[in-house]
Formats: C-alpha cells, sequence, structure tokens
C-alpha cells in the first residue's frame, strides 16, 4: 500500500474563511474569520487523502496583500518545500488576488513539489457553497504525482489552473475563475486529470528565487480612460521602477498622454503597455513606436500580473531589451 503524502496547509484568510449570518448570504458575510483547523476539520474524509498539518500565517482578505505578504508567502512555502517530511502545500486564500500571489510562487519557487492555492466564492456557512469542495479537491491535487512539476496551480469549481493564466473574471459566481487557453485539467472524483502542461518557464527555470528576494520595487498601473489627465501619469511615475500602462485596445495610448509617458521612460520609469480588454496580446512596435520612446509590451498577460513580472525582472536588470524579453519567455 502507498505511503501517503504529507501536505501542508497554510491559511491566509478570505471567503473560504468567512462565515455569514445566514445560509442564504452568499455576497454578505465576514471575511477571515474561520482558522484553517476549523475550516479542514469541516471538511468529511480531508484526511483520507493525505497527512495533513496546517499552520495559520495570515488572517485577512486578500485585497489587503502587498509585497511584504507576497515575500511572508514566499519565504514560508519554500521553507516548508525544502522540508523532505513535506510532500505540497496548500495555501487557502482570498479570490480577489489569488491570481497575483499564484503567478509570484510560480516565478520564485525553486521546487517540483505540487503547491496548490485555492478560495471559494461563497463562505462555508452559504448554500451551495464551494468552500469545501474547492479545498477538497486542491487536496487531492497536491498529493497526486501526476501535480508535480506542473508550476503553483489555482484550484476552483472541478478546474486546475496553471498560475500563469488564471484570472478571476466575475464577482460572484461560482464559475468565476477562468484560463484565456483554458484549464490544465480537471478534479473528478477526488482526482486529477491533466490535459496540458504550462507552456512558459517557470519555478525551477526561472532566474529569480524568493530565499534571495529582501525588497521589491515599486511598480504601479494606471488603467486608460477617457478623460485621464497627464497630471496623474506625472503623479504615479513620480517614485515608482516602473509603470503598467492598460491602455484601451492594443494598449493604444491617447494623444496628449504619449508626452507624459515618453518623460516617465527619459526619467527611467519602465512603461509597459498593457490592455483593458483583459485578453489578447499587446504587440511590441504595433500600436506604438515602442522601440523608439523606451516602452515595453506585456505580450498576452493581464495587467496585475504584468506588473508581478515586471517587479521581479527589475530586481535583476533594468535593460529594456532585457526587460522585453521577459515577457515573451515567462
Amino acid at each position: 500500500m502507498t505511503a501517503k503524502a504529507n501536505i501542508v496547509v497554510i491559511g491566509t484568510g478570505g471567503t473560504i474563511a468567512g462565515q455569514g449570518k445566514a445560509s442564504v448570504n452568499t455576497s454578505t458575510y465576514m471575511c477571515s474569520v474561520l482558522g484553517i483547523d476549523e475550516i479542514l476539520g469541516s471538511i468529511p474524509h480531508a484526511g483520507e487523502l493525505a497527512n495533513l498539518r496546517a499552520e495559520q500565517l495570515l488572517q485577512t482578505g486578500s485585497e489587503n496583500f502587498n509585497n511584504t505578504h507576497l515575500l511572508a508567502i514566499g519565504n514560508r512555502v519554500a521553507e516548508l518545500l525544502a522540508r523532505n517530511d513535506v510532500d505540497g502545500v496548500v495555501i487557502t486564500h482570498g479570490t480577489d488576488t489569488i491570481e497575483e500571489t499564484a503567478y509570484f510562487l510560480h516565478l520564485t519557487l525553486k521546487s517540483a513539489k505540487p503547491v496548490v492555492v485555492v478560495g471559494s466564492m461563497r463562505p462555508p456557512s452559504a448554500m451551495s457553497s464551494d468552500a469545501a469542495l474547492n479545498l477538497y479537491d486542491a487536496l487531492a491535487v497536491a498529493t497526486h504525482p501526476s501535480s508535480r512539476g506542473l508550476g503553483t496551480l489555482v484550484v476552483a469549481n472541478n478546474e486546475i489552473h496553471t498560475a500563469r493564466d488564471v484570472v478571476k473574471s466575475n464577482s460572484f459566481k461560482l464559475d468565476a475563475f477562468r484560463s484565456p487557453y483554458g484549464a490544465l485539467g480537471y478534479v473528478i472524483e477526488g482526482a486529477p486529470r491533466y490535459y496540458r502542461r504550462p507552456a512558459r518557464a517557470h519555478t525551477l527555470d526561472t532566474p529569480w528565487s524568493i530565499t534571495t528576494l529582501r525588497s521589491l520595487p515599486k511598480v504601479d498601473i494606471v488603467y486608460a480612460y477617457g478623460a485621464l489627465e497627464p497630471g496623474a501619469i506625472s503623479a504615479i511615475t513620480a517614485n515608482a521602477r516602473g509603470l503598467i500602462y492598460v491602455g484601451t485596445g492594443n494598449g493604444n495610448v491617447a494623444s496628449h498622454l504619449i508626452d507624459p509617458l515618453r518623460d516617465a521612460a527619459r526619467r527611467g520609469v519602465h512603461v509597459v503597455r498593457a490592455s483593458r480588454t483583459g485578453s489578447g496580446i499587446v504587440l511590441h512596435n504595433g500600436a506604438q513606436p515602442d522601440h523608439e520612446y523606451g516602452w515595453l509590451t506585456v505580450d498576452d498577460q493581464i495587467p496585475q500580473k504584468a506588473r508581478i513580472l515586471l517587479t521581479l525582472a527589475l530586481t535583476q536588470t533594468d535593460d529594456t531589451a532585457a526587460l522585453q524579453a521577459v515577457f515573451e519567455r515567462y
């Protein structure tokens, strides 16, 4: 008989740790009130999947997470993965920024062991809550040998997503999580079934290690709209190393914003064009002469993940060509 895997479950709060006044409260509830031991204890048969150990690292909604929180989560996960008596890690997490934390781990952890980030759209107290099944499925994915070497994964609604692609696309529906190229696979009856693998480099194949990151450079995001004024660009780039400019369409830039963005680039701020459409490719030297202006483009990455990627890239280089290559590799 095969020995059960040893899985550590890290609690950080979120809806999956929430509690409503009544079972009909699916969107109105107190966030981050249940401890991870209590959450695990409410899931039947979870202990049959693996030898589980739980620890409460944080207890807050993920909308509060900043770079310091990312570093804390990453360092703790790395410490656990380095242990011979740990086969994988599951992180319970608020859904608001789950794709950002997962992508950060996907790029900075140096282990092939499974890491699964999981949340829920409804608290455990709600009718038809997805909390228990999502966590059960996450445990099933983390324990399975086929999950090794895939980088950080996000499990939701019976689907397994790569951290690179997944995004929260709805504010309240159970099927809120989407990947533009589809899920990697599904969890069926407590077992993962995979149908594709991540194509872009991650974990062991990236130049960034969480163990060497002490701080992260400041990268901001500005969202384009019709009345956006040049002064907003100047203000937000005043003390930033990078700026993700979320333009319309193919990362288009209004004519009155070109000069302030060029000025920012001349001051050493790395300007990266992205799209507010939510999907698709922002072509380098397409809608704008990026090479001439010293600007970058995100390839197909969404703005919030482009911020994570640029933040990491700037810990090693300021070279524009090298930074553009990062967006086309990861």
